[in-house]
Order: C-alpha cells, then structure tokens, then sequence
C-alpha cells in the first residue's frame, strides 16, 4: 500500500479547523486533526507546503517510522505547530491501519481498558445563582464531573465563563477565539481572584454536596506562590484537580506549589513533547497529563507519554475543548479507552454545524463517553459541507493588568 494523496481542508463551521487526509492507492483514507487555535493556517502552511510532498509513495503502515522520518529530518523540532502537522498525519495514519485491519483504532492499541471513558463538562457563572443552574443544567445533560469557572468581582471578563460578553456575541467557554480584527484585551487582578474563589468553592460544596468530582482551571494566571496559596485555600472543597495553576515552562517552579498543598495538580494544554513534562514526571510534581493529541504529536507520541506518566501513578486528562476538532476527539477517545492510567476526559460539545461536517460515531451515554466501534476513528468528512464554511479570522484573548502590563490570559 502507498499514499498517492494527502489534502489540507481548512473549514470554518462554528470554528476553524484544520483536516489532513490521506488517501491511498487502495481506496483507503485516514483523517487527522492540525487544528492550532488562533494560528491554524501556520499549521495548514507547514502541512501543505512541507509536509504533503514528503508522504506521497510512503507506505502508511509505518507509522513509528514516518513519526521519527517527520520529526528528526525537519532538524528544528518540536513547537506547536511542527507538532500539530506531525500529530495531523500520524492520526491519518493510525486511521488508515485500523480501517484496513477492519478494526475500532482502540483494538489495535491493545484493546479496551474500561467499559467507558468519564468526561467532565465546563459550568459557569457571573454570580453563584447562573453558576448554580450551569451546574445543574449539566448534571441534567448528564455529566458527573464538572469544571467550575466564575466571574469575579471588579474584573470585567474572565476565561470559561460562557454568559459574560464577547467581542463578537459569542458563547465564550464554547469559542474564545473570536472573529475580531484584532485579539480583544481583557482585564486581570489576581489578588481578587485569589480573594473570590474560595468561597465560590464553598458555595458549591454546600449547595451539590461532598460527591460531585469539581475540577478549576486558573488558566497559567498565577506565580508558583500564588498557586501555591490556592492549591492550600481549596484543600476543604476536595478539588478533583487544579488545573494550569501557573505557567509550567518553567517545570521547577511546580516543586514549590507541590510543597505547600495537596490539591490535585493537572498540567500541560499548551505542552507538546515529553520534553516538557521530564521533570514534571519524574519527580511527580503533577497528578494529571493535560496534553492533546492534536497537539503533541499524535497518537505515537501520546502513548509514549502517558507510559512515562504511568511509571510514577500519573494519570491522563487530555485536552479537549471545541478548538479540538472531531477527529482529534476520536483519537483522544481510543487512546483513552485502551491506557490503564486513564484520569478523566475533557468534553466540550461541538456546534451543530460542526456535526454537519465531521461526522462522529463516538458517543455520550450517563457521563461516559465511548469512540464507537467503526473501523478507524469512527469519524468521516463531508468536504461538500466543508467547503461551504471559509476560513474565518480569529484570535484568542489577552489580559492586561490595571497598570497596563500584558499578562498570561
């Protein structure tokens, strides 16, 4: 078998997405998902004008061999859009050997681990009330573990809270980056944050009671010692995680929030090799491996990360917003089924004209997800749909404190 194709569909339903599709000279196709937030035609450059040339006549059963061939001869490695062009085809290609093994992609990665795969959904607030009802309007639709983002007083917008106003009126959890000229500038006080959460966290406690799974994003807004104090004000509330406490680059700098609480520490959204989890792992400065397969590399290197992660008891919570397309969820979906060290999920529906053009046979069923038993990933393309939404520009946000200074969004 050889590759004969592989076409870059850039499509914009509800958001920008960036596919990558392989065809081969037996018929067989394989999707995979280059999406980078508020930069996807880098991705789709990289992919189109480098990439696509070096696939046609390889023989896509070689997959660990195209993975290294991508990464190593390219010599300037890593970053995120290098592994979002590499993660695109080595998923292609994970799709095209399950299909030809007439296979679910789980099945070859081992088989299942678990029956389902528990997913926690995003509820939000300007005040405790329209909190409230997110967090029941989400145990309605099922979820049993839930994110917990809030406004905060004397703070004009916030990440994840869906109700506040957008640039461009959109729901904002669901689609921060907005179609806007220019990346909208948010405000930031993390003194008032630190202040407000706490009692946020009291609140849902007392109102949903000891069981509920809560996790919390601070989004890389803190220092190590503001995360530290955090992590120690929320200890009472029995977090299932904090996530992206503060701007993990710097990995020593977890050593020091470790010390000081005993909250559970997720890490790693804006990561993509292991390089930047060595630390991390080895010393066990963190409980969770916050990583997309859309965005470290691909299936390949994903199941090599979470097998270091599971040495030290480190288990996975993959990313998984709408800025993840379909087949990126897919894939997260199987290799989260098949690993023993599975955490726990993140989903985020995506739009119904999203649904239009990808077509997904995973499914949620009483808080758990499943990928579906479909050879592959179980998701297919309708490019005639896809043509029908252009590219659209869009940026993320970004924060300035109250004397100007630009700040981790």
């Amino acid at each position: 078998m050889k590759i004969v194709a592989a076409d870059v569909i850039v499509t914009s339903p509800d958001r920008n997405f960036v596919t990558l599709k392989i065809t081969t000279d037996e018929g067989l196709t394989g999707l995979g998902d280059g999406t980078l937030n508020g930069r996807e035609l880098s991705v789709a450059s990289y992919l189109r004008d480098h990439v696509v040339p070096l696939l046609i006549g390889r023989d896509p059963h070689r997959i660990e061999d195209t993975w290294q061939f991508l990464y190593r001869s390219a010599y300037w490695r890593r970053g995120p859009v290098t592994m979002a062009a590499i993660a695109a085809v080595d998923v292609a290609l994970w799709d095209i050997k399950a299909k030809a093994a007439g296979m679910p992609l789980y099945q070859l990665l081992g088989g299942a681990s678990r029956t389902g795969i528990m997913a926690y959904g995003h509820a939000s607030g300007r005040d405790l009330p329209e909190l409230f009802d997110s967090i029941r309007r989400h145990l309605d639709e099922g979820f049993r573990s839930i994110r917990v983002q809030t406004s905060v007083p004397g703070i004009n917008a916030v990440y994840g809270v869906a109700t506040q106003p957008s640039a461009d009126g959109k729901r904002y959890d669901y689609e921060p980056a907005q179609r806007t000229p220019l990346p909208a500038e948010e405000d930031w006080d993390t003194r008032a944050y630190l202040r407000h959460l706490p009692g946020v966290f009291e609140a849902v406690r007392n109102e949903f009671g000891p069981e509920l799974p809560l996790l919390h994003d601070g989004h890389h807004r803190m220092t190590p010692i503001q995360a530290a104090k955090l992590g120690k004000a929320l200890e009472p509330y029995d977090l299932f995680w904090l996530e992206d406490c503060t701007p993990a680059e710097n990995q020593e700098a977890l050593r020091l929030v470790r010390r000081h609480t005993t909250t559970p520490l997720a890490i790693g959204e804006v990561f993509n090799t292991v390089w930047d989890y060595q630390t991390l792992i080895r010393e066990q400065l963190i409980d969770y491996v916050r990583s997309a397969v859309t965005h470290t590399g691909g299936i390949t290197a994903m199941r090599k990360l979470l097998d270091y992660a599971a040495q030290y008891q480190i288990k996975s919570g993959i990313h998984g917003p709408t800025d993840i397309s379909p087949v990126g969820m897919a894939a997260a979906l199987h290799l989260d089924l098949a690993i023993h060290n599975f955490g726990i999920q993140e989903y985020m529906r995506h739009g119904a004209l999203t649904d239009e053009v990808f077509r997904q046979s995973f499914t949620f069923t009483d808080g758990y997800l499943h990928p579906g038993e479909q050879p592959g990933l179980g998701v297919e393309l309708d490019e005639a749909a896809a043509a029908k939404f252009p590219y659209v520009p869009a940026y993320l946000p970004f924060n300035r404190l109250k004397d100007g200074t630009v700040h981790d969004w």
